[in-house]
């Protein structure tokens, strides 16, 4: 029996995500953990929850890659000699090899950035109420990504349509490297269907809006100048006019240098909802700033990425065919609905693919 050829993972890969450094953030922060007073500051027992989180996400399956790689060895060994052993080899190489190519895919996930949490907001633009629909749509699909890979998800803000779907909304998804996997997702989205809101049946092209920036830390420091910031304050309203605030809790934010706008909503404190705000904001700034430096760098890549809100960077057709094509690496899944449905890592890892130089898959298996 022939046996296929495997090269076990290198022990580089140990080198590249810092295993050792990272393995001891995770006993310090275990420590930390079984300390009486971890959960009085809620706010900083869950940041440090996430964090453990987000290095288990990358020394576990990297220690049982190794581990499985020395099993691996050996049963090649023996297979050599006892034929009985050679048939469960080519699942295992499998196996470790998927682990392998995940591995590799993880070592992209290289920005200053991309372990935070990801601030995703969503704009109807233009389709009339079949953007806001849309939009909508768009919002469910990021959720719903975020519960299939066990992220949190918090809603911020929400603005809804009267007609249908929503104006705009901003969800804060927290999860091992949520941040370096979305960013790819700033830009235009287009959507081709016959409109539910015609009832002529016509094709509608519809657009929607979606930028993503990092979570923060309060430690990490972005110069803001507060006299060039304007501040604005609102009634609250939740979906379908429930909870209405009586009082002006919502906040505004404009940056007037760049015209950076940010809101925040979801608290009934206008206390805490500046908070919020000044920090989306925080966050939308220190991504400008990680958008400059991509341009300055642009020459390491094949081609300069498009992360602006008039780049068109994925179309979602449901008429006359399903099917959703990514515009930039050529990317494309047939099944729609799947897509809707949170099913959407395929795009997400063509675009680090494509970012990096990599060759891409064209088609979903």
């Amino acid at each position: 029996m022939v046996l296929p050829r495997f090269t076990p993972p290198s022990s580089n890969f140990g080198t590249l995500f810092d295993c050792a450094a990272k393995s001891e953030q995770i006993v310090a922060i275990d420590v930390k953990m079984a300390q009486p007073d971890f959960w009085n500051d809620q706010e900083t027992a869950q940041d440090t929850v996430a964090r453990r989180k987000s290095l288990l996400a990358i020394v576990k399956p990297l220690d049982e890659a190794l581990a499985s790689s020395e099993d691996l060895a050996a049963m090649l060994e023996m297979a050599a000699e006892d034929e009985s052993f050679a048939d469960e080899v080519p699942g295992e190489v499998q196996r470790l090899e998927a682990i392998v190519e995940q591995l590799k895919l993880q070592a992209l996930l290289n920005g200053t950035h991309d372990a935070a949490g990801a601030i995703v907001t969503i704009h109807a633009r233009d389709g009339g109420t079949d953007a806001n629909d849309w939009a909508e749509m768009l919002l469910r699909m990021y959720m719903q990504w975020s519960q299939k890979n066990d992220y949190s998800v918090s809603l911020i803000d929400r603005q809804d349509n009267e007609e249908a779907g929503i104006n705009n909304a901003t969800i804060v998804i927290r999860g091992p490297m949520a941040y370096g996997y979305l960013r790819g997702e700033t830009g235009i989205h287009r959507l081709v269907r016959i409109s539910p809101f015609n009832s002529e049946g016509k094709r509608q092209t519809s657009f929607a809006a979606v930028d993503v920036s990092p979570e923060l830390s309060d430690t990490i420091e972005i110069e803001i100048n507060e006299s060039e910031v304007r501040v604005d304050t609102y009634r609250a309203s939740g979906a379908g006019g429930q909870h209405v605030n009586k009082t002006d809790s919502a906040i505004r934010l404009t940056h007037i240098p760049t015209g950076i706008v940010v809101q925040c909503q979801n608290e009934r404190s206008q206390h805490k909802n500046r908070a919020t705000a000044w920090k989306m904001l925080r966050s939308r700034m220190a991504r400008l700033e990680e958008e400059q430096r991509e341009a300055e760098d642009a020459a390491r890549y094949q081609q300069q990425a498009k992360t602006g809100f008039g780049s068109q960077i994925r179309n979602y057709f449901l008429h006359p065919d399903q099917r959703v094509k990514d515009a930039r690496t050529k990317f494309q899944m047939g099944n729609f609905q799947a897509v809707l449905d949170g099913d959407i890592q395929g795009f997400l890892d063509a675009v680090l693919r494509w970012r990096a130089g990599q060759p891409v898959d064209k088609v979903a298996d």
